[in-house]
């Protein structure tokens, strides 16, 4: 028996990971995205759908970092003098407040305002990492693909803000760079629930084509692999 790797009932079949060269990435979960004022809720959207994701979340930090994993958390946020905002982004559609602007919790998605920070539930530890990101992708114009090669890390689990937006752009980022990638369905959320149902199936069309998902509950009973599901994973 392999004790080093573990075996999720996955779709769109089961997942092996080992933990110790496995990081978990936390996209997005911040106020300006999940609470009212936010630019989440600027948009339109009814920000209380994401509030689920937030127990599911965390449940899902707390199982990685009983066992070590190396823990990402990311965030959107800009420059205070916008350099790093093109205007296409800045600009598009029409708001009741753009990124930059005052808000409720500070200037929109701006790095170092209150909105910006993540949820209190959600808090990183000390020593965690956290990457502040200018896109959706978390791997652009950021530090993430060192800080994964640095810790020799080849599998991802996911959760995040929004499922078809974020987390779906990194996913797909993290795939075209070798990563085996796999979302956790309750800690993932979208402000359009068949969005994110549309997400699921698009990550694991195609015999996991961006990647796998599973339950969280799924995830929290994944069992050791054993030899007998070695060679018969080599066989399929």
């Amino acid at each position: 028996m392999n004790m080093d790797t573990l075996r999720v009932d996955a779709q769109p079949f089961a997942w092996r990971f080992p933990p110790a060269r496995t990081a978990v990435i936390m996209i997005d979960m911040q106020r300006d995205f999940i609470l009212p004022g936010g630019f989440g809720d600027t948009l339109g959207n009814d920000v209380a759908r994401l509030k689920p994701a937030v127990t599911a979340a965390l449940e899902l930090l707390d199982w990685c970092r009983a066992r070590n994993m190396l823990v990402v958390h990311t965030k959107e946020a800009h420059a205070a003098d916008l350099s790093d905002c093109p205007l296409a982004k800045r600009l598009r559609g029409d708001p009741t407040l753009r990124i930059g602007d005052p808000g409720s919790m500070g200037r929109i998605l701006i790095d170092g305002e209150f909105g910006a920070d993540f949820v209190e539930e959600l808090t990183p530890l000390p020593g965690e990492v956290i990457i502040t990101k200018p896109g959706k992708g978390a791997f652009y114009a950021t530090e993430l693909g060192e800080i994964l090669k640095a810790h020799g890390i080849t599998h991802l689990l996911f959760g995040g803000v929004t499922t078809e937006v974020c987390v779906q752009t990194t996913m797909r980022e993290a795939n075209d760079r070798g990563y085996e990638c796999l979302l956790v369905e309750e800690a993932t959320e979208s402000y359009f629930p068949e969005f994110k149902q549309a997400t699921l199936a698009m990550i694991r069309a195609q015999g996991g084509i961006v990647g796998w998902t599973a339950t969280l509950e799924a995830l929290t009973h994944a069992t050791p692999q054993t030899e007998s599901q070695e060679v018969s994973a080599d066989e399929s």
